[in-house]
Order: C-alpha cells, then structure tokens, then sequence
C-alpha cells in the first residue's frame, strides 16, 4: 500500500519513502514538564500513536522518540514558586505524564530523551556551531546567527528581512541581529546551571531537540512532529541548527498537528479555559478523548466544547451498542472468540475484508481517520440490519458477530479505541446519556414494568402504545429471550 504524506516543509502530500527502508527514524516534541498536561497536548500523543502503529502494519520498523523538556523558563519559575528544585519539580510531573499516558491506553515511546541527560550532546553541537562561525560568542551567552543559514524560514514560509523588519531587539541583547536565537544562556542568580566551553549556564531551548534527534538517531531522520503552533520558531529554528551543523537534511517528512479550540476560542491560560487531560478523563472518560481527536483530521482545527463531548458519547454508544450485542451472541453457551471454531477463522471473511481494504486506504491518504470512523458507522449499521437483541442464534449471526468482533479487535490494535468491554463500557455511556437528555429513569422503569404486565396480559395494543412513549423518551426496547432490555437510543 503506498502511504502519501502531507509533508510541511514541501507543502504537498509526498510518497512516504524512509531513509533506509524498512527502518523509520520518527521524533515529535513532547512537553515541557512544569505541570499536568492539557487535553490540547495530547493531540500529538494520540495521533502518533495511530500513526506508529499503522506505520509498522505496513511493515515498517519503527523507533520512536518523543523528549521530555527538563529545563527551562517555565519550570524554574514554578519549582522557586514551590520552593523546590527544578529537577524535582520536572520528575514529578514526567511521572504524571506517563500516567496519563497509562490511562489513555497508548503505547509507550521506544525512547523518551530528557534535556538533562544530553549536555554534553548539546555542547557538542554547540561547539561545533561556533567553530564553522555560524555561532558566535558574547558575554557567556552563544547565539545563532540566521544570516549564516540561508535557506532559514523554509519551514514556515516566513522571510527573514520580514521578521527582521518587525523586531524589537531588547537594550540588554547583545546580537547581531534581531531574529538571531540563543544556543546557550550564562548562569543567573538563583537558576541551575552546568558547565560548558563558554562558563556555568543552560542550554537555549531550540538546541535541546536538534542535539537529541543527533545524538540518538544521527544526523537525519525520516519523520519529525509537533504542533502547529512550534513550526515557528522552535521547528525553524532546529532546522537551521541540525543543517549548519550537518549540511544535511535534518528531516524529510514534517507533520504538523493543528491546535484545539474551546468554543471558538484558543485553549490558553489568559482566557481560562485550560483543562487538563487528568481533568476531563475523571470527568468523562479516556475513550471519549480519543475518540473526539481522531474524529477529525489532524491537520483540521478541533473544536472542544459539550456539544462535541456529547456527539463524540452517541457515536461511541452505536459502536459499543452493536459490540454489546455481537458479545451477547459470543457468549460461553454459545461460541467464543477463543473457540476453535473462531481460531479457525481469525481471518475477516471476504465482506469484513473489503471494509478493513477500504480504512487501510484511507490512512494511506495522509492518515485519514475521519473516513476510518465513517467506515466505521457503514459496519456498524449493516450488522443493526441483521443481528439483534433476542434474535434465535443460528450458525449466520454467530458468524456475524465473530466478525465484528475481530474487525474491531484489529481497530484497536491500530488506533488504541474500542478496546473497553462492551458491556461495561456501554452502561457508562447510556449513564451519560441519561444525564444529556435529561431521562427521568424512575419513569422508564415504571414504564418499562408496565409494558411487561401488559405483554402478560396478552395486551399488545397497550404494549405497543408504552413502546412509542419509551420511543419519544429516546429509550429503545428489545423483547429478548432472557426478559425485557432498555437502553437509551443510539
């Protein structure tokens, strides 16, 4: 299958050809560590985390890095406000991070670099910067001169004597020129700080992603990601870096994620509207975040608000209404999974192949999960047709829930969503369901238990006339040979 690209350096979608095939060198910037992370910076993790694993589905062996930035601003700002070290500030939320990674239910990264432990990785570079005088020196700082890299802002489509021309260059500053970018900052009172050619100080934070990628990958790799929002300066800026460093191609493929949208406004901690990963998966769940960000496409804006919440919780209902069914039909009584019989066939039939053909095709399209999901709803709808509640099992349906089954299993492989109990999983979303129409549950019973007595009763008139109240209170009723079930309308 071949893979196309949208790659931000050319601006086109490009055949994915690797290096050195069947290897894949891939690298996104992760976060800074002085706090819980935020559902926008979970963005990249997901979508990374699909393409990883579609990636190596075709084939492709994968190492992946994705940094924890150690030092910097931010933190040693937070760490003197509570009155603790930088380090141990950075550590403990590096150890929430991966936390809220566990409970997204994402693969871990083959490596996770931290700033701290490459220093002398980045002197390295740094050094040799200054020696090929595209780097210069003054007073303990060391900055990077953008004029020595003449292909600068080819990343972002942005002209140099155009940034030039808006800058404003602090008195304090000693560069050449305006847009220049520091490579190493002299030690300040109360900072930490480690040796260095050029006295006690701390790394620039564009270097720390240029020295990393170097020092674990060499002096290219196949894929480098990030948000939108870092392409300029902090993606530019690793460029000019890496390529005066090397005179190589630091990257071939860029992939960008665009950023998230509160109701129409930024995410950002000026406007108040900042929630945490950790804050929205107690309040909702894991599986609804994954779900709302690879719904569209990752290089569209994505609107965060209750009403994508709550679209996100209905869609998600008919996928596991329908594997709450096939489960029910893949009982022990009847067949399992691990049977022989579905051993045998662990295979998708020849239909079920058709619709797998059709999402790898469409992540063959620059990654195309949005066309995945209304692949998705197609399956999902077509086994409503012909499987439900209280249907006599028969070799057909026991097939067709297999089936499903296994279709969806690949899935998640792939994706890391549809990969809670069904059952479970379902009661939960009918729960927030209940509580988004506002359903009174005492009345559904009450109904419920009425419309039983009447069925006893042989009263088929009155049953049907409780069936269309439930009907408009948004809750369905299958009449099934274990009893009568309700849940809310998918």
């Amino acid at each position: 299958m071949e893979l196309k690209i949208y790659n931000t350096l050319t601006r086109t979608k490009e055949v994915f050809q690797p290096m050195n095939a069947p290897h894949v060198r891939m690298y996104v910037c992760g976060p800074t560590v002085y706090d819980f992370l935020h559902v926008g910076n979970f963005r990249g993790p997901v979508v990374f985390n699909m393409i990883r694993n579609y990636l190596e589905l075709l084939g492709y062996k994968v190492t992946f890095a994705l940094n924890f930035t150690d030092i910097d601003d931010k933190i040693i700002k937070r760490a003197n406000e509570m009155g603790v070290t930088a380090n141990e500030l950075s550590e403990k939320y590096i150890a929430e991070y991966k936390k809220d990674f566990q409970i997204l239910g994402l693969r871990a990264h083959d490596l996770n670099p931290k700033v701290t432990e490459h220093l002398p990785a980045i002197n390295e570079m740094i050094s040799t910067l200054v020696d090929n005088g595209t780097a210069y020196v003054v007073d303990g700082d060391v900055w990077y001169s953008i004029e020595k890299f003449k292909e600068y802002g080819k990343l972002s489509g942005r002209n140099p004597e155009e940034l030039m021309a808006g800058a404003r260059v602090e008195v304090e500053e000693k560069k050449r020129n305006p847009m220049d970018f520091a490579l190493w900052k002299a030690a300040k009172p109360g900072e930490p700080s480690w040796d260095s050619p050029w006295g006690q100080g701390r790394p620039g934070w564009h270097i720390e992603c240029s020295a990393m990628n170097k020092a674990i990958f060499g002096e290219q790799i196949d894929i480098h990601g990030g948000g939108t929002d870092l392409m300029f300066p902090h993606h530019e800026n690793e460029i000019a870096q890496t390529e005066g460093c090397t005179h190589k191609t630091f990257s071939k493929y860029w992939i960008h994620w665009q950023m998230l949208n509160f109701s129409g406004q930024k995410m950002s901690k000026s406007v108040g509207n900042i929630l945490s990963m950790r804050q929205f998966a107690e309040k909702y769940h894991p599986e609804i975040y994954k779900f709302m960000i690879l719904s569209i496409h990752y290089r569209s804006v994505a609107d965060f608000n209750e009403e994508v919440i709550h679209r996100a919780i209905s869609s998600l209902a008919k996928v596991y209404s329908a594997l709450s069914v096939a489960d029910l039909f893949l009982r022990p009584s009847s067949v399992a999974l691990t049977d022989s019989r579905a051993s045998e066939s662990d295979k998708l039939n020849a239909a079920m192949q058709v619709y797998w053909d059709k999402v790898m095709s469409s992540l063959s399209d620059d990654f195309n999960m949005s066309e995945v999901l209304a692949i998705v709803y197609e399956i999902v709808k077509t086994f409503n047709q012909s499987v439900k509640r209280g249907l006599k099992e028969n070799p057909a349906v026991i097939e067709k829930c297999v089936q499903l089954k296994l279709f969806f299993q690949r899935l998640h492989q792939l994706t890391s969503l549809f990969g809670e109990d069904a059952n479970t999983f379902l009661k939960f979303l009918d729960d927030k369901l209940i509580q988004i129409y506002q359903i009174d549950v005492s009345v559904v019973q009450s109904l419920v238990e009425e419309r039983k007595k009447a069925r006893a009763e042989k009263n088929f008139a009155l049953s049907d006339q409780l069936r269309d109240r439930l009907n408009q209170m948004k809750i369905a009723i299958s009449d099934t040979s274990d009893g009568m079930h309700w849940e809310v309308m998918k």
